[in-house]
C-alpha cells in the first residue's frame, strides 16, 4: 500500500502571554496507508488532538506539512471528516435532517434522488431507522455518536478523523459502536485516525497504535503493530496470543510517561556543592539482591558522607525502564546488568549507540538457572539431560525467561543451554520477563524455567515450584554481575560527582562483604521500598559457596560477592567477553572498533582515582583468565576466533559503532 496520509516533520508552537511559547509537538512523522485504521495515544497534553487538527486542517503546522495523496493540507475539505466526543449536532434538526445538511452541502453536484438515497442508507448504515424523525434531545448519548458517524460517512470522505468518539459513552453502548465502525470501515475501506486514551479500544480497532510521549515537546514514543487478524470480534479478540502483549506494551508505555512526568517535576535545577558539579542524584534500580549497595549507601549515609546530599533512589520493575530512563536523560545514574554499558555503548537499542560509561562492578555472581520441578522429577540434572527431555517432547513449546538480553542472566542461560547442543533460538523461546515475576509464571507453568538473579531462585526453591539446577558459580565463577552505568556525556559533564558516587557506592560494596552486617542488611533489602518482601528469601552467605547440591535442590541459594579483591574494578577483557556473546545469539554486531567501545564504556581511571581517595590504593586487581564450566578459555586477543569457533550461534555481523549512529551495512564473519 501507497502512502495516504504523509506528517512529514511537523513542529507546533502555541504563542504565550508575555512573549513565550509552549511546544506542543516537535519532529513529529507519520505514514498513513489507504485502508488503515490509525490509534494516536498519549497522556492528557501530548498533543494527540492537536495533531489531529492539523490532519483535519482545522490547524496548521508551525514547520513542516501534512500531506493527502500528496497535495498539502492547507484548510478544511469535505474529503477530511471528524467525528468529535461531543456529537456536534445541531438540536433543532431531526436524525435525517442532521445526516442530510452535510450530503446537500457536500454534494451540490448529485441529483437530489441520488443524495437522498445516500442519507438513507447512512440511516440504515448505523441502525437509526426507528429514530430517523428524532431530535438530538430526544437521543440517547450512544444514538447521538451514531448520528455524527453517519453524517461523517455519508459524504464519502477520503479520510475519517475521531477525536475520541466513544468517550463519554457507557461500556456496552461503547463497545457495541466500535464493532458497527470496525465492520464500517472494513466494508468500505475507510481510512481513519482515531484519538483515544482507552487501551482496550486502540488494540481492538486498530492496525497500528501510534504512543505519544508527555509534552511540552512531544514526540512519537513508539508505534505498536496490531497483528490480530480481521474481522475482529470484541468478546473474541482477548483470546488471541498477542492481545495481553500488546496491551501490555501500551500500559508499561504509558506508566513509564507518567513517571516521567512526576520525576520531571520533582526535579530542581542542578545543585553544586563541596566542590562536586551535582548534588542531586536520581539513580535507577530493580529490586533484587544485588542492589544491596545502593540501598546501604543510602540507608547508612555514605552518599551524603561523600558530598551528594540529595540522592533518590528510583524503584523500576524491569531492566527495560533502566534503559528508558537512562536515554531519557531522566535518570543520573542507574544499576545495570553487566552487559548493558557494552550493550547500549554498541546501539542494541533501535540500532543506536547511547554511550554508558561503567567505573564500578557492584557484584559478582548471584544468579542461577532454576527449571520448573518436573524437570528435576524427570532426572533432569544438567543441559545434556534437558537436550534429552526436549527430545522426547518436541510437540511441546518449552520456554525459558531471562531479564534482558544484554543480561549476564540471559548470556550465561544461553551459554548453558549450547554447551548441552540446545540451540537457544530453534530449539527453545526465550522471553524477556522481570525478575519478580518469574516465580508467578512459573508457577503458573507459561514459562519452564529461568535465569535470573536472587532472591528469585530460592523463593522458587522454597515455594516448592522449582530446584537449582546450577548456580552462576559453576558456570563462570567470579563474573561480573551488576555494575553502575551512567551516561558518557553525564560523566564528563559532572567528573567530580562521578568519583563521589564511585566512592559512595565502594565503601557501601564493603560494608555489604562483612558478615557482620548480614542480617542488617538483609531487612533493609526486605522493606517496602526496595524488595518489598520476606526476609527469609534473602540470603547473603558465603560467596564461595559454589556447589549446587541437587540433593537438596530446594534450598540452594546463588550468592553475592560485593568486595574484594579483583572485585569492584571494571574489566575490559570482561566487557569484551560479553561482547562477543551478545553478537553470537544477535543482539548486537560485532564492532569493528571493538577497542575503542571498551575504552569508552570502561573508565578504569574513574575507579581509581575514587579507590586512591578512599585510602584503597593497596587493592590488587589480578585476575585468572575467562574459563567457564567447558574449559574453554577466552582469548581475548581474538575475539572473532573465539566467536567463529562457537559450535551453535547465530549469523554473526560486524559493523562500526559512532556515536548515536549504528552502520546498517553488516559484514557477515560467519555463517549460522
Amino acid at each position: 500500500m501507497s502512502v495516504f496520509v504523509a506528517v512529514d516533520n511537523i513542529d507546533k508552537v502555541f504563542p504565550l502571554s508575555g512573549g513565550s511559547e509552549y511546544i506542543a509537538l516537535k519532529g513529529i512523522n507519520l505514514e498513513v496507508k489507504k485502508g488503515e485504521f490509525i490509534s494516536l495515544i498519549g497522556h492528557s497534553g501530548c498533543g494527540k488532538s492537536t495533531l489531529l487538527n492539523m490532519m483535519a486542517g482545522l490547524d496548521l503546522p508551525s514547520e513542516g506539512i501534512v500531506t493527502l495523496e500528496g497535495q498539502r493540507i492547507k484548510e478544511p475539505g469535505p474529503e477530511r471528516m471528524v467525528v468529535f466526543q461531543n456529537y456536534s449536532l445541531l438540536p433543532w434538526l431531526t436524525v435525517r435532517q442532521n445526516i442530510a445538511l452535510a450530503v446537500d452541502e457536500v454534494m451540490t453536484g448529485l441529483p437530489i434522488a441520488e443524495r437522498n438515497q445516500i442519507i438513507e442508507e447512512h440511516i440504515d448504515l448505523v441502525g437509526l431507522r426507528h429514530a430517523v424523525d428524532k431530535q438530538p434531545g430526544q437521543l440517547s448519548g450512544g444514538m447521538r455518536q451514531r448520528v455524527a458517524i453517519a453524517r461523517a460517512l455519508a459524504i464519502r470522505p477520503k479520510l475519517l478523523l475521531l477525536d475520541e468518539p466513544f468517550g463519554a459513552l457507557d461500556a456496552l453502548t461503547r463497545g457495541n459502536l466500535q464493532e458497527q465502525l470496525m465492520r464500517i470501515c472494513e466494508e468500505y475501506h475507510v481510512t481513519s485516525v482515531m484519538v483515544t486514551h482507552d487501551v482496550d479500544e486502540a488494540v481492538l480497532l486498530s492496525d497500528r497504535i501510534v504512543m505519544l510521549t508527555n509534552g511540552p515537546g512531544s514526540k512519537i514514543g513508539g508505534i505498536l503493530e496490531v497483528d490480530i487478524p480481521r474481522p475482529r470480534k470484541r468478546m473474541e479478540v482477548v483470546n488471541h496470543p498477542s492481545y495481553y502483549s500488546l496491551r501490555s506494551e501500551i500500559i508499561y508505555f504509558l506508566n513509564q510517561q507518567k513517571r516521567i512526568k512526576k520525576l520531571r517535576a520533582q526535579k530542581t535545577a542542578v545543585v553544586a556543592r563541596h566542590g562536586l558539579e551535582k548534588v542531586n542524584l536520581e539513580i535507577g534500580f530493580v529490586p533484587l539482591t544485588a542492589c544491596a549497595p545502593l540501598v546501604v549507601a543510602k540507608e547508612k549515609g555514605l552518599f551524603t558522607k561523600h558530598g551528594l546530599d540529595e540522592v533518590n533512589l528510583v524503584r523500576e520493575t524491569s531492566w527495560r525502564g533502566i534503559v528508558d530512563g537512562m536515554i531519557g536523560g531522566y535518570l543520573d545514574a542507574a544499576q545495570m546488568p553487566s552487559g548493558m554499558p557494552t550493550w547500549l555503548t554498541a546501539g542494541g537499542q533501535d540500532e543506536q549507540s547511547v554511550p554508558i560509561v561503567s567505573s564500578l562492578t557492584m557484584t559478582r555472581n548471584g544468579n542461577a538457572i532454576t527449571l520448573g520441578k518436573k524437570f528435576y522429577e524427570a532426572g533432569v540434572l544438567n543441559s545434556n539431560a534437558l537436550k534429552r527431555y526436549l527430545l522426547e517432547s518436541a510437540d511441546e513449546r518449552h520456554t525459558f525467561g531471562m531479564v534482558h538480553p544484554s543480561s549476564m542472566h540471559n548470556l550465561l542461560l544461553r551459554y548453558w543451554l549450547a554447551s548441552g547442543g540446545i540451540n537457544p533460538d530453534q530449539d527453545v523461546h526465550l522471553e524477556t520477563i522481570p525478575p519478580a515475576q518469574m516465580v508467578a509464571d512459573l508457577k503458573a507453568g507459561t514459562i519452564d524455567g529461568y535465569c535470573v538473579s536472587e532472591p528469585w531462585n530460592l523463593r522458587a526453591a522454597m515455594e516448592g515450584v522449582g530446584f537449582t539446577v546450577a548456580t552462576d558459580l559453576e558456570i563462570w565463577q567470579n563474573h561480573p554481575g551488576k555494575v553502575l552505568g551512567v551516561r558518557e556525556d553525564w560523566a564528563n559533564a559532572y567528573p567530580n560527582s562521578h568519583v563521589a558516587l564511585v566512592k559512595a557506592l565502594l565503601e557501601a560494596c564493603a560494608y555489604c562483604a562483612d558478615p557482620a552486617n548480614r542480617e542488617e542488611i538483609r531487612h533493609l533489602l526486605a522493606s517496602r521500598q526496595y524488595l518489598s518482601t520476606k526476609v527469609d528469601y534473602i540470603q547473603l552467605a558465603d560467596p564461595n559457596d559454589q556447589s549446587c547440591s541437587l540433593e537438596h535442590p530446594m534450598w540452594e541459594a546463588a550468592h553475592h560477592l560485593f568486595y574484594g579483591e579483583g572485585v569492584n574494578r571494571p574489566s575490559r577483557t570482561e566487557h569484551l567477553w560479553m561482547m562477543t556473546q551478545m553478537a553470537r545469539w544477535g543482539h548486537i554486531p560485532f564492532p569493528r572498533n571493538w577497542v575503542e567501545i571498551l575504552e569508552r564504556v570502561c573508565k578504569v581511571s574513574v575507579f581509581s582515582t575514587a579507590a586512591r581517595e578512599l585510602g584503597l590504593g593497596d587493592i590488587k586487581y589480578r585476575r585468572s583468565p575467562i574459563i567457564l564450566f567447558d574449559g574453554i578459555e577466552f582469548d581475548a586477543e581474538d575475539p572473532i576466533g573465539y566467536l567463529n569457533n562457537q559450535t551453535i550461534k547465530q549469523n554473526v555481523t560486524m559493523a562500526e559503532v559512532a556515536v548515536n549512529h549504528r552502520s546498517s551495512v553488516g559484514q557477515s564473519l560467519v555463517a549460522a
